[in-house]
């Protein structure tokens, strides 16, 4: 059964007026190499589980092991009908989580699939997914196309060559598919290849990487080229807010010594957060929206990191300090009209002590959507509940779906514009504002918000 059967009549009616809107998904993880080739997907298991943390995380708290889904196996892989017929043994560890809403809403509206996965159906919804894979409406641009998708935004390493989007741009598609800026591994001298890559980033643009002024100028030519390929944005995950502001030659000695991996934690943590900063005024130089994501301790299970790698599955929420940890950087650009900073995080605690009074008076900052852990219908009610009354609804930024799942991408806007339908429902029921106002606010939640927010609007927008 649909979850808008279950709406009041009042919340039905928002959500009929916001369901068929266009779809603007301004960051998230897709590859934009498959928008570039245009070719098939792979079979149902490597679209749908493999490359899915929400649904690989629950398989394996329930025993299941990586191994047996394809992940750190490519000398032996499993069969991929004997992976999906694992998860589907498994379908029930996600009855009540947004996976299992996201899903169903694949299976039926994108694949025309009524049949509940199990195990009897397994094989059958198996091959229903994989006939639909080699028909030319199952490609990514043809999908996209009929997703209804405005704009969908990737996610690509400050040293990124961008190719992908230039074959996209030269190929004549009309769809638009724009890069993000994200720098970390450049910023972050605690990173895996920091030394490697910053190396390769400022020599690459013709300076000397031992120098920190060539470096910011470094930083500055690979913004420019992700502007000039379409990149509207910048985006940085961050485990806990925290910025300051350096003095030039304190900035330059710890770049110095982050090179030689010489930097303690707290030093490289400065750096990093003094890097932030900078990363703001290039904004305010350059016009890239900057989002921050916070509140998310990574790889935390540390034998899986060994075996697996990163992202793994194991990033858990963490409590976090907003308003300390930003105001150095609030005090040195946040009152410029020009500067949009993004703020998202796991630590829904900080939404009605920290953000929402924060965006209530800062020009330059936003609260992003629900996201992670918080993307579901619960999620989307708790956020609303203590955001709104403090923040208003003209400072969120509207709704991202930030997946990797390309197919999940309707499923996930249109839960957002369920729970935006019941919320401004029960506002109305309240007696805070009536019809006119729930459909205009229910309109910007959808779309409008994150047009204006990303800086995406255009002229049939």
């Amino acid at each position: 059964m649909s979850l808008s059967a279950h709406l009041s009549n009042t919340a039905r009616d928002i959500y009929e007026a916001i369901r068929d809107d266009p779809i603007v998904s301004p960051h998230g993880h897709c590859d934009p190499q498959w928008f570039a080739a245009n070719d098939r997907f792979a079979d149902p298991a490597t679209l749908i589980v493999k490359p899915d943390h929400y649904l690989f995380r629950m398989l394996y708290s329930r025993g299941v092991a990586l191994e047996d889904l394809g992940i750190g196996n490519s000398e032996n892989p499993p069969d991929p009908r004997n992976v999906f017929r694992l998860f589907a043994r498994h379908w029930h560890l996600f009855l009540g989580t947004p996976s299992h809403v996201w899903l169903n809403h694949t299976f039926r509206h994108v694949f025309g699939i009524d049949e509940t996965l199990n195990v009897a159906t397994a094989d059958r919804i198996y091959d229903t997914i994989e006939a639909a894979l080699g028909t030319p409406e199952f490609r990514p641009r043809a999908l996209y196309e009929r997703f209804g998708i405005e704009v969908l935004a990737t996610t690509d390493a400050a040293g990124d060559d961008l190719a992908a989007h230039r074959q996209i741009a030269a190929s004549g598609w009309p769809g638009r598919i724009i890069p993000t800026f994200r720098p970390d591994g450049v910023l972050d001298p605690m990173g895996a290849n920091f030394t490697r890559d910053v190396r390769t980033m400022v020599s690459g643009a013709g300076g000397d990487p031992n120098s920190f002024d060539d470096y910011l100028s470094a930083l500055r030519a690979r913004r420019a080229a992700f502007r000039a390929a379409g990149a509207t944005a910048s985006d940085h995950a961050i485990e806990a807010p925290e910025t300051y502001w350096l003095d030039p030659a304190k900035a330059a000695a710890l770049y110095a010594r982050g090179l030689e991996g010489a930097l303690a934690r707290d030093e490289a943590r400065v750096f990093y957060g003094h890097m932030l900063t900078e990363m703001a005024q290039m904004s305010v130089e350059d016009g890239l929206v900057m989002q921050l994501h916070a509140g998310a301790r990574r790889n935390t299970n540390s034998g899986i990191y060994d075996r697996f790698g990163p992202d793994m599955g194991a990033d858990i929420p963490l409590a976090t300090r907003w308003s300390p940890g930003l105001e150095p950087l609030l005090n040195r650009v946040g009152n410029d009209h020009r500067f949009t900073l993004i703020a998202f995080t796991l630590d829904e605690t900080t939404y009605a002590r920290e953000l929402a009074p924060m965006a209530g008076h800062w020009p330059c900052l936003l609260i992003g959507p629900p996201w992670w852990f918080h993307d579901s219908l619960a999620g989307i009610a708790r956020y609303f509940d203590q955001v709104v009354e403090t923040a208003g609804y003209q400072n969120l930024a509207g709704f991202n779906d930030d997946t990797r799942a390309f197919m999940s991408i309707p499923a996930r806007h249109d839960v957002w514009r369920l729970g935006v339908a019941e919320h401004l429902a029960r506002q109305m029921g309240r007696g805070i504002f009536g019809p006119a106002d729930a459909v205009r606010i229910a309109k910007d939640l959808s779309t409008g918000a994150a047009r204006r927010a990303y800086r995406l609007e255009t002229s049939g927008s």
